[in-house]
């Protein structure tokens, strides 16, 4: 695990997490991987990782283990007590729990079966669905996204404890537009760039969203991150090929290099003010020093 910080915002609990194993120690993952059991995750599941990996989600190591995941839900902070005010858990099912032991490891693999990761396990438990529906999202009515994700999709046991990243999720779509926090303070920094607003959005963006954002941009005297979500979003939501290409166009009617464009591969839970806290932090981790948001959750 390596970390960096940078002069525009210290990170969320002080240092950028990079879970990305080195070369050497990649090779030496694989051939551990042959003989381990897997878990295939889902698209939730990919974002979680890459968020995890990149330090998106500074300052958590790896997915949660219990007495985080409790912690988060009773009072919204980590057990080090740290902000954090939505789980990052890995669920699977009770039939593959009762094959695994707390220490030993997995492999964490896309639905090709292609090696992402290497979970090492510090816990695993059964999931609460009802009281964490009923904290995190303040209601057990399951026509909510989230709601019906915990009830319907969520399996029946948590796996928790660091991961050793060897490969991001693969995407076919866009890869210059998809900078890590690091890659995008060190593009902040190249530019010099000192206060940065973060306009994070699941919608097409639109003429109030541009007035919105050129607004905060001079009364902050800043520049702009537009940072739209492109991975799962509200149900119903425009598909994110369409989303960029708006982005794409709008920006030129911004003030010549005074933006950057970045595609955030966050898997949302549509959690309301929690997940209003945990954007921030988001844009946080990305270096940003202000924040503005362009979706209703």
């Amino acid at each position: 695990m390596n970390s960096t910080n940078s002069k525009n915002q210290t990170p969320h609990g002080g240092k950028l997490i990079n879970l990305i194993v080195d070369h050497q120690r990649a090779n030496k993952l694989k051939e551990v991987a042959h003989s381990l059991p897997d878990v295939t995750l889902n698209d939730r599941q990919l974002c979680d990782l890459e968020m995890l990996a990149t330090g998106a989600f500074s300052p958590l190591t790896g997915f949660m283990c219990r007495t985080d995941y409790e912690s988060v839900l009773d009072r919204m902070r980590l057990q080090d007590n740290t902000l954090w005010p939505i789980p990052i858990c890995l669920d699977i099912s009770e039939t593959k729990a009762g094959t695994l032991e707390v220490g030993q490891s997995v492999s964490l693999r896309d639905p090709e079966g292609f090696l992402l990761a290497i979970l090492h396990i510090e816990d695993m438990w059964p999931v609460e669905k009802e009281k964490e529906a009923e904290l995190v999202y303040g209601t057990l009515n399951k026509k909510h996204d989230g709601v019906q994700y915990v009830f319907n999709a969520c399996k029946e046991f948590y796996v928790g404890g660091r991961i050793d990243v060897l490969s991001l999720p693969i995407h076919s779509d866009f890869n210059q537009l998809r900078m890590t926090p690091i890659e995008i303070r060190q593009l902040f920094e190249k530019l010099n760039w000192q206060r940065i607003v973060c306009f994070q959005t699941r919608n097409p963006i639109h003429r109030p969203h541009f007035e919105m954002t050129i607004r905060a941009m001079r009364h902050a005297k800043a520049n702009i991150l537009i940072h739209p979500v492109v991975g799962m979003t509200k149900t119903g939501d425009f598909d994110h090929f369409t989303r960029v290409r708006c982005y794409r166009s709008i920006a030129d009617h911004y003030p010549p290099n005074s933006w950057a464009l970045n595609l955030l591969p966050f898997a949302m839970r549509m959690a309301g003010p929690r997940e209003a806290l945990l954007d921030t932090i988001i844009a946080k981790n990305y270096g940003c020093t202000h924040f503005i948001v362009g979706r209703g959750h």
